[in-house]
């Protein structure tokens, strides 16, 4: 299908759904309504679980670039977060309006911002936790983004990015951009090598604690899990279970994946002083 540069992200997510061979893409992307359900079955996935250990332990205040439907706000607004989603599409099935809401239906105190991240209207120093899932490679200036991040960041907050697609070199992002179910619908995906996004990171001030590769976590496995693929593997291997095969070989294996696309997540802090 060719390009359609008319089409807005709202129509090609609801094209997307309209078609049967695509279900259950739109159940893993959490697309799927009601939206409150696909939210609270985000909220006890196995890929916020690993996502919820790298928040701190006090509860504070976060906010959410580029929250989307709202699923990530809503995971942390219910564990008691105290929620600011960031997002610059109005759509009320995909964008602020959804999120809106979702936070009325819910009864949670999510308050929505509509606009980009690369001019934050926040004050220096104003979050304990700036999140992002699957935001960073939409960024119009990733290093504008990343800097605006780590400005808004109190010393000593987190940087939480999950799920960001990956390029080995310039000329992998056609290949990815051709496969991807919806950039030929409304053409607004992107992907950067591994070094922009930790070189945007670390300039923005923010020192980087953990890089997890795509086979790394159930962050960027879902909606498969780490056992799933050690499953898979065993019996490949023809190995007794799955307990044969140690996270090791799956950090081994995804660090040197060449998939154009491939998802990496990226935890960071800013440091105190």
């Amino acid at each position: 299908m060719e390009t359609d540069a008319r089409m807005t992200w709202e129509q090609a997510v609801e094209q997307l759904k309209q078609d049967p061979k695509y279900r259950e893409l739109v159940n893993s992307c959490y697309y799927d309504d009601p939206l409150i359900g696909a939210a609270e079955r985000y909220s006890n996935s196995s890929e916020w679980r690993e996502a919820r250990a790298f928040l701190p332990a006090s509860r504070g205040s976060a906010l959410d670039i580029g929250a989307g439907r709202g699923i990530s706000s809503y995971a942390m607004a219910r564990d008691g977060w105290q929620v600011t989603a960031l997002e610059p599409d109005a759509s009320a099935s995909v964008g602020a309006g959804a999120i809106r809401a979702l936070a009325r239906e819910a009864d949670l105190p999510i308050t929505v911002i509509q606009t980009w991240g690369e001019k934050l209207p926040f004050s220096d120093g104003t979050f304990d936790v700036v999140h992002c899932r699957q935001a960073l490679h939409h960024a119009r200036d990733l290093e504008q983004l990343c800097k605006e991040m780590g400005r808004v960041l109190k010393p000593g907050g987190v940087l939480i990015a999950l799920r960001e697609h990956v390029i080995s070199s310039r000329d992998d992002l056609a290949a990815f951009l051709a496969g991807h179910p919806l950039h030929h619908l409304y053409g607004g995906e992107h992907a950067y090598l591994l070094r922009e996004y930790t070189k945007a990171i670390k300039s923005a001030g923010i020192e980087i604690t953990r890089v997890l590769n795509p086979l790394q976590s159930d962050i960027n496995l879902f909606p498969s899990t780490q056992q799933e693929v050690k499953a898979r593997w065993a019996a490949r291997l023809k190995l007794p279970s799955a307990k044969w095969v140690p996270d090791v070989v799956l950090s081994l294996r995804g660090a040197t994946s060449n998939a154009p696309g491939r998802l990496y997540s990226f935890i960071g802090r800013r440091p105190n002083g």
